[in-house]
């Protein structure tokens, strides 16, 4: 008899232990330990970002675009070569969702160009931070890496000085009255240039004032080694109309009386996805740099029409 009266008293107790440890409220509620510092609060995962897949990479370059930018390719005599130069050479990658390029390199009788591709899927492990914060962060190191100079202002731009637009004005209007008259001795109807070396106001054929104004007038390339520098506007430099943020960089290398390869590089960030373009052009004749200004442009085009094709 006491052991059937020890039973329920068992299934009580039992039950009293299991009441407690629920941790049920007098009201009914229940508490939230998914975030124990903040209860009933759980965080909020970042957004993921746009792009869940890439392209394939050396099917994203149509073959008008290289026939531009890898001008020997359409001289390829041998179809099965010719073919195999437009399909490129994909680069090694592990995980084709995350990481992908492709090569090309053509050569023909004036130069040797090379094109790279590459697009990266940024994905952030960090719940909190999203992936486009992500490749935010990774594109800011590739600009650092880059090391682009600090913006050049022209000596006629703003910063040069506190002349206005109404001293400019002022300046170009003609007086009116005997003080607009030119003074004696100035240049005459005949085109002669002031202040030259002659009292005539004409230079003798055979100066070197004569000389010197004749190269510039003609437009003659000037054969200092300036005049393999780029120019101030084509420096590497951010650009603000590709992608979320962009930026081009222009290298030409100093190899001596060898031929100079230049190598332009176009980078850009869209969201979760950085792209770099590098296009590089190594000419067959010796001290001859390739234009800065055409590979630039042509470089940029491409990363528009891979921009575009990203968005679409």
């Amino acid at each position: 008899m006491q052991r059937k009266a020890y039973v329920p008293g068992v299934a009580a107790l039992l039950a009293a232990l299991l009441a407690g440890c629920t941790g049920g409220s007098d009201d009914g509620a229940t508490s939230d330990d998914s975030n124990p510092g903040q209860p009933g609060v759980a965080a909020e995962a970042a957004e993921p970002g746009k792009y869940r897949f890439l392209p394939e990479p050396c099917g994203a370059v149509g073959d008008k675009s290289l026939d531009s930018l890898l001008p020997g390719i359409e001289e390829i005599a041998d179809q099965e070569q010719r073919e195999k130069a437009y399909a490129g050479e994909a680069t090694l990658t592990y995980d084709t969702d995350r990481k992908v390029g492709c090569r090309w390199k053509v050569e023909s009788a004036d130069a040797t160009n090379h094109l790279f591709v590459d697009f990266e899927r940024v994905v952030s492990y960090d719940h909190e931070v999203s992936d486009d914060s992500e490749a935010e962060q990774l594109f800011a190191q590739q600009v650092e890496a880059a090391d682009l100079p600090e913006p050049v202002v022209s000596a006629s731009g703003p910063a040069s000085g506190s002349e206005s637009a109404s001293d400019a004005e002022s300046q170009s209007e003609p007086e009116s009255g005997p003080e607009s008259e030119p003074p004696s001795g100035a240049g005459s109807a005949s085109g002669a240039a002031p202040g030259s070396a002659s009292p005539s106001g004409t230079a003798s054929p055979g100066t070197p004032s004569a000389t010197a104004s004749g190269a510039a007038s003609s437009g003659a390339p000037s054969s200092s080694p300036s005049a393999d520098a780029t120019p101030t506007d084509l420096q590497p430099r951010l650009l603000d109309d590709l992608g979320d943020e962009a930026f081009v960089d222009d290298e030409l290398g100093s190899s001596g009386s060898t031929a100079k390869r230049r190598t332009v590089t176009v980078a850009f960030r869209t969201s979760n996805v950085m792209v770099t373009i590098e296009y590089a052009e190594q000419p067959a004749a010796l001290g001859v740099a390739p234009d800065s200004e055409e590979m630039q442009d042509m470089a940029r085009k491409l990363a528009s029409q891979l921009a575009d094709s990203l968005s679409g």
